[in-house]
């Protein structure tokens, strides 16, 4: 073997330990907002689209959140919005400016026993789950026809879209509205070459969802029907979202993405 040939096997074996930058995702000169972003997915969501570089908008009802998410990351700007108030919303996204990438995280969970669902906690879980989601996405959706500039816009659903869960009659409701809004928002917005699809996480081993699946036996109840045996993680839905606004997934329009280790496939 020639001396020039050796070297050239080296370099390659050597070159091929290191991260293909072809795979890296970047946001610079992008414009993110991100709702419901003072805690779990949605903050985690914040900081990785401005680790990213992309300029960060993010928006939440609770000040304190958005003071501890400044302080983490001072590149990101705050807005203390309550997405329930139609006319707060839309003079606060007013001052926010044009946006390429959106997130949809904003939700709430109110659980009751089917017969025990009032009208109060039906249409408080509606005008967030749904109701702000279409509100948001069409000032943001009007902006980018505008500019004709394109975009994508992700929308935080669940797997309780499309399987019944005990006590979860309203909010099985609402993610499974949002999976067929994010349908319709696609096939309407693609031809403005606005993209538009969903993830459905499993249970998220959010601060919130160790709290609520801290319990073995509980737990235990929900990881035997996942095949991979264990919860999400914070960043694999993360990692799925930015998977989805970015330019890697382009062909990729009105999806459902289960990110729930196979509790949907069985």
């Amino acid at each position: 073997m020639s001396v020039l040939l050796l070297v050239t096997l080296q370099l390659i074996s050597a070159d091929s330990t290191r991260p293909d930058p072809t795979m890296e995702i970047s946001f610079a000169e992008k414009r993110a907002l991100v709702t419901g972003a003072g805690k779990g997915i949605g903050r985690a969501t914040a900081l990785a689209l401005a680790r990213c570089g992309a300029k960060v908008t993010a928006l939440t009802r609770t000040q304190a959140d958005l003071n501890s998410l400044v302080q983490e990351c001072a590149s990101i700007t705050p807005v203390c919005v309550d997405l329930a108030d139609w006319g707060a919303t839309e003079a606060a996204l007013q001052e926010v400016g044009p946006i390429d990438l959106l997130v949809n995280n904003a939700a709430c969970a109110n659980l009751q026993p089917f017969l025990d669902v009032t009208p109060d906690q039906f249409e408080q879980s509606f005008n967030v789950n749904v109701k702000a989601v279409l509100h948001v996405s069409q000032i943001v959706a009007r902006g980018m026809k505008a500019r004709r500039s394109g975009g994508s816009i992700v929308n935080v659903s669940s797997q309780a879209s499309q399987c019944a869960l005990r006590d979860h009659a309203v909010y099985c409701a609402t993610k499974a509205a949002l999976d067929m809004l994010t349908k319709v928002m696609a096939l309407e917005l693609g031809p403005h070459q606005i993209r538009v699809n969903s993830v459905n996480p499993t249970v998220v081993m959010t601060e919130m969802g160790r709290l609520g699946w801290s319990d073995p036996e509980k737990a235990k109840t929900m990881t035997s029907r996942i095949p991979l045996g264990r919860f999400a993680e914070v960043e694999d839905v993360v990692n799925s979202i930015l998977f989805l606004l970015s330019d890697k997934s382009n062909m990729t329009n009105g999806v459902t993405l289960p990110v729930d280790g196979g509790f949907l496939a069985c």
